[in-house]
This record gives structure tokens, C-alpha cells and sequence, in this order.
């Protein structure tokens, strides 16, 4: 019996280049390929998530100003929003990249006898180290008397050594479209991706629930790093060292799988599965894998999968800069000596498969709606992909648990195998290319163009064009692959392969007799691009592959898989699906859309739930939680 099939019915989310859903953050990448008539739509958009314009009484309006039509708000700002996204500079948003504080350690001694200051009582520390003296004086105050060597801590800043990254859009501030109650970054992020996501699907959720069992639902989502901000594990760890409290929702806010958690509680209401997997880079994909696979065995019917990072922090930077992963400035200048130039060009601190020094951090959320193909079709659905399977792999022995290793050699030959089973030995090797996970590090240039070359040449795929679309958006961690498939989403509908921007010069060192790599947006048919294969690599070993099929070769498929008829039927109901999302989006583009959030509504109690032995009523929802089952390894009953 086949198995069901995973298909992409709606995206969403945020990341350096706008809103992922309707491939706005796409066009940002290839705009330079677009009709302007593609584009419009893209800046009025990216103009007012970032306050830069708003829509008041139907007119487009500068804020404060006067009506101006798209055309006269695209010439002003244009310029403006390219410099305002993707890779730049570390605005002041996250932090002072010229003054980063941090703690120096001093040892001071008395130098003719006792050292002596006055302070507040009430500063005093809890238990007096050694050598102190206390003497009281009027209004609080006391003199204190040192007699030994005393260590101290004292506030300092110093320059960071990394001062580019893949940044949202200059003015987006996710906190302020919702009661955000002091959220970290991250989950911000989180709830405008999930709604944005949800939205795109163009299906209201409360039909979709009327369709499946709520059991057969599920949201996998995670953050590789946690939330490593103030508001969450991050503060946590440094308040006790700067003198504040550690408040009650840092470290609650800051487990991983929040961004699943966050989505359950206040987007869908979710009571089915759920789950956070990570895998350091290659975390999206992890939760992909669950997704896809609960889908194929028939255990659920929908599917929300995501991941939100958000690691812009001076202390995450400076931890992968000491492993020697980012691209510091200095090594940006000297990439670049040649050029005479003055200081480093943020715009190409990226540079995947050329020479480069490492990786540029970034941030990103990225959520995929998966139905089931039987679903897809009986609700009308719009469908942009599918996904038959993501494999995952570790390396084995290691050297470094941070080096590569041989288990992406797996992911990448499986994912091939499956494609080939699916395609055809023709359709694999001429519709087919590959987003790398292309970090910008001079060990990915080599380890994974090597993979890469080894196995296009092993399927007999000639001149395999590569995608890096970090060069754009920077490394966004665990929802890196969401931007890979975000990206090739948008190629299926306007047939630019994003181009390697910063590839002044393939290095010699990058294994390339099957690959080709381009500096420019390569341009295909659509229609000839049947399915794209999604790579990762994580640190600790952790490998992962996906294989997204093109929604005319998913399409193809669900026709030998249903027949004739019922695609018929599903293209009669598509028109109103895509008028719901196609009003969402100009909602969005108009700035006239906040992200679901649903605090405190619909809470229900273990006493509200109606309990049978053959099933779970759950008010408000029309289906029941089945509890009929059978044993699938045989019973002990009568």
C-alpha cells in the first residue's frame, strides 16, 4: 500500500530579506532578475513592516505625509531597503558592536595601610570577604576598610571582533505587532512565522479542524541555541553577575522547543503532537523528518513545522568567533587587502565557495504547513511542493565534534536514491539542483563541494548548479534549511536560482567537475525544475537532507497517485483558496494584519473533556480523539 504523501500547502516567516510567505523574501534575493511589475508589491511591503510607509483611509501615505502612489514610494525608498536588509553591519538593535561591555578582573592591594571608601549600607555585600572592616555613619552610609589584596570585577567595553550579520529588516520589530509581555527575540520571531505561515495556507484554521481528528494534528518546532537574549536563558545566566534578579519567565522562555510550545498554547490551540528536535544547523530538517514521517505512516494529516533563532547577541558571536567559525573584520580586510580597502564589507562577509574566513551569524524564522496529499486535495488546498523524505545521519568517529565527517555522504546518496526512484535517472540528472548549506567557511568550501561533486558524479548528474543562499541572509542556525526551502519555493514561480553574489572567484581548493557555480541568477524554466535537494550540516555531526519535489511534478504525481477526476475537482476549488490568501497578503503588504495570538481564550480543563472508552470529546471541536485501537504486535486477551 503507498504510503501518504507530505505536500507544502503554506509557508511563512521572517527572515534578513522581509516576509518569507508569497516569496516576498525571495524577490528580495533576485530582484535584480524581476519584472518591476514582480517587485512592487515587495517594496510597498518591506516599506511598511518597517514603518517606512502606511496604508491610512486606502491611500499609500508616507508616515506623516502626504498619499504617494507605489511607483513615486519605490523610487524613494528602493536604495534604502536594499541597504537595510539582508547581511550588514550589527545594528545597535541587538548591540553596540564599538562597546560591548564585559567584566575585567583587577586584584587591588593597599598601599600604606588600609584602603578605604564609603557606600551605601545597603550595598554592603551579604557576607563580608576577608580583610574587611565596616565602620557606620550617619544616613546609611558606611566606611569600609580593606587591609588585604581584594579581587574586583570592573565594566569595561571592547570592540567585537565580528561586527556583520544577516539581520531582519532595519524598523521590523516583531515585539510590537502583538502583547509580547517581555518575550525573548526569538519567540517574537516564532508567532508572526507561525500565523504568517498559517494565514498563507488561505484555508481557515477552523475548517481545517473540521476535517481532521485533533489528534491528528502536530507542531514540531525548536531553536537550536534556545533564547539566549535577556528575556530568556540568556539573562538568566548573566543576571547574577550584573547585579539584577533573575525573573520568573527567563528560564521557562528559554527551553528550546518554546517556538512549538509558543505555537500550541497561543496560535492553533493545539492538543495533538508535539515536539522540538535539534540539530544544531541542520535542526530544521530534524523537525522536518518528524513531520514527514508521521505523515507517510498515516499518523497525522497536518503538520506545522518550523524553527525560530535568534542568536545576534555579543555572547553567541563570541563564542563562534573563539572557535574560529565567523568571518572576524580583521580577516574580512584581508581578504579584501588587494582592494586597498579601508574597513570590511559587511554586505560580503559571506562567501560561500570562494575564499572566505567563516561564517556570517543571522537570524530567521521559517515555518511549512504539510498536509497529507488525500487532505490537500479534499480541501482545496494550494499546493507548492512536497516533501517524500528527509534523511538524517551522524559522522561516526570523530576527530572534532565540530568538523565534518562521512555521514552527509549518506544523506546526500539517499536523498539522490529517493530522487531517482521518484524521477527517473533523466529527470534527476537534468531537473534537479541543489541548495548547499554553503556556510562561508574555508572547511565547507572543501567538505561539502567535495560530497557534493563526489555524488552528482556517482548519479551521472553533469554541471549540477548550486545554490548558497547564506550568502544573502547569513547563517541562521537551526532554521538555516527553512531559509534554503523558502528559496526554492520562489524558483518554482519565477525561475531564478539565486546566484552566489559574492563568488568574486571559485577557490581552488572547491571540488566542482559535476557542479556549477555562478555568481549571477541562473535562469530556468520552472516547469524543467522538478525537484530540489535540501543540504545541512551541523556541528556535532549532525547531517540532514530533504528532497522537495516542484508543485508541477507533485501535481503529476498526485494524478497517477488519484487520478484525473479528483485533481479536477481540486482545481475547481483552488480559485477561492487562493483569493483568502491572496487578500492576507495584501492585508500584510498594506501593514494591516497583526499575528494570531490568542492568550487566555479557549482554556479548557481536564473536567470539561467528555470520556468514554471508545473516545475523547473536546468541546468545540466537531471530531473526537478516537481510543479504539488494535495491538500491532499481537494480544495476551480472550
Amino acid at each position: 500500500m503507498l504510503e501518504k504523501l507530505p505536500v507544502i500547502v503554506g509557508f511563512g516567516g521572517v527572515n534578513p530579506a522581509g516576509r518569507s510567505s508569497f516569496h516576498h523574501g525571495y524577490r528580495r534575493l533576485v530582484w535584480e532578475g524581476l519584472q518591476a511589475a514582480d517587485l512592487e508589491s515587495m517594496w510597498v511591503g518591506l516599506a511598511t513592516m518597517t514603518g517606512r510607509a502606511v496604508f491610512t483611509d486606502g491611500a499609500l501615505r508616507r508616515p506623516g505625509g502626504g498619499s504617494v502612489s507605489a511607483a513615486e514610494l519605490v523610487a524613494e525608498l528602493r536604495d534604502s531597503l536594499l541597504k537595510d536588509t539582508c547581511i550588514r553591519r550589527i545594528e545597535s538593535s541587538h548591540f553596540d558592536v564599538d562597546a560591548v561591555p564585559f567584566n575585567a578582573r583587577m586584584s587591588m592591594a593597599p598601599a600604606e595601610g588600609a584602603l578605604r571608601f564609603i557606600t551605601s549600607a545597603r550595598q554592603l555585600p551579604e557576607s563580608l570577604p576577608a580583610g574587611w572592616s565596616v565602620q557606620h555613619l550617619a544616613k546609611g552610609q558606611v566606611e569600609v576598610s580593606l587591609s588585604e589584596t581584594q579581587d574586583w570585577l570592573l565594566a569595561q567595553t571592547k570592540a567585537a571582533s565580528v561586527s556583520s550579520a544577516g539581520q531582519l529588516p532595519t524598523g521590523f520589530d516583531p515585539k510590537s505587532l502583538y502583547p509580547s509581555r517581555n518575550h525573548p527575540r526569538g519567540l517574537q520571531m516564532a508567532v508572526f512565522a507561525a500565523s504568517d505561515a498559517l494565514r498563507s495556507v488561505g484555508i481557515p484554521w477552523e475548517q481545517i479542524l473540521q476535517a481532521v481528528a485533533p489528534d491528528q494534528i502536530a507542531v514540531y518546532a525548536s531553536s537550536s541555541m534556545g533564547q539566549l537574549d535577556d528575556a530568556g536563558t540568556g539573562g538568566m545566566y548573566k543576571a547574577p553577575h550584573v547585579g539584577k534578579r533573575i525573573t520568573s519567565k527567563q528560564l521557562p522562555l528559554g527551553f528550546a522547543e518554546m517556538p512549538a510550545d509558543f505555537v500550541n498554547a497561543y496560535v492553533l490551540g493545539n492538543v495533538g503532537s508535539t515536539g522540538g528536535a535539534v540539530g544544531a544547523c541542520a535542526t530544521f530538517l530534524y523537525n522536518l523528518r518528524s513531520g514527514v514521517e508521521d505523515i507517510r505512516a498515516g499518523r497525522r494529516r497536518v503538520v506545522l513545522v518550523g524553527v525560530s533563532e535568534a542568536a545576534i547577541n555579543a555572547e553567541a558571536m563570541e563564542g563562534y568567533a573563539a572557535m574560529g567559525a565567523l568571518a572576524t573584520d580583521a580577516e574580512l580586510l584581508a581578504l579584501d587587502a588587494h582592494l586597498g580597502a579601508e574597513g570590511p564589507d559587511h554586505r560580503r562577509a559571506c562567501r560561500p565557495f570562494g575564499y572566505n574566513a567563516g561564517f556570517t551569524m543571522g537570524e530567521s524564522a521559517q515555518y511549512l504547513v504539510l498536509f497529507d496529499d488525500a487532505l490537500a486535495l479534499e480541501l482545496g488546498a494550494d499546493i507548492y511542493g512536497a516533501v517524500p523524505g528527509v534523511e538524517v545521519h551522524a559522522d561516526g568517529f570523530k576527530r572534532s565534534i565540530a568538523g565534518p565527517g562521512i555521514g552527509n555522504v549518506i544523506t546526500l546518496g539517499k536523498t539522490l536514491a529517493l530522487a531517482r526512484a521518484i524521477l527517473g535517472d533523466q529527470r534527476l540528472r537534468d531537473q534537479t539542483y541543489v541548495h548547499a548549506h554553503g556556510t562561508g567557511t574555508p572547511q565547507n568550501r572543501v567538505t561539502e563541494s567535495r560530497i557534493l561533486d563526489q555524488l552528482a558524479g556517482v548519479f551521472g548528474i553533469d554541471q549540477w548548479a548550486v545554490a548558497a543562499v547564506k550568502c544573502y541572509l547569513g547563517h541562521s542556525l537551526g532554521a538555516a534549511a527553512g531559509d534554503q526551502i523558502a528559496a526554492a519555493l520562489g524558483v518554482w514561480r519565477y525561475g531564478l536560482i539565486p546566484g552566489v553574489f559574492t563568488l568574486d572567484e571559485v577557490a581552488d581548493d572547491v571540488h566542482r567537475e559535476h557542479l556549477q557555480f555562478s555568481q549571477g541568477h541562473v535562469e530556468r524554466d520552472p516547469e524543467s525544475l522538478a525537484a530540489a535537494v535540501i543540504n545541512a550540516k551541523g556541528f556535532g555531526g549532525n547531517n540532514a537532507t530533504a528532497l522537495v519535489l516542484s508543485p508541477t511534478c507533485t501535481l503529476d504525481l498526485l494524478r497517477r497517485r488519484h487520478g484525473a477526476k479528483a485533481l479536477q475537482a481540486h482545481q475547481r476549488s483552488l480559485d477561492g483558496v487562493r483569493a483568502t490568501a491572496a487578500a492576507y497578503d495584501e492585508r500584510m503588504v498594506r501593514g494591516q494584519e497583526v499575528p494570531i495570538y490568542r492568550f487566555g481564550e479557549g482554556v479548557l480543563e481536564d473536567t470539561d473533556l467528555l470520556c468514554s472508552a471508545n473516545a475523547i470529546e473536546i468541546p468545540g471541536l466537531s471530531m473526537a480523539i478516537d481510543l479504539r485501537a488494535e495491538s500491532p504486535f499481537g494480544g495476551l486477551g480472550d
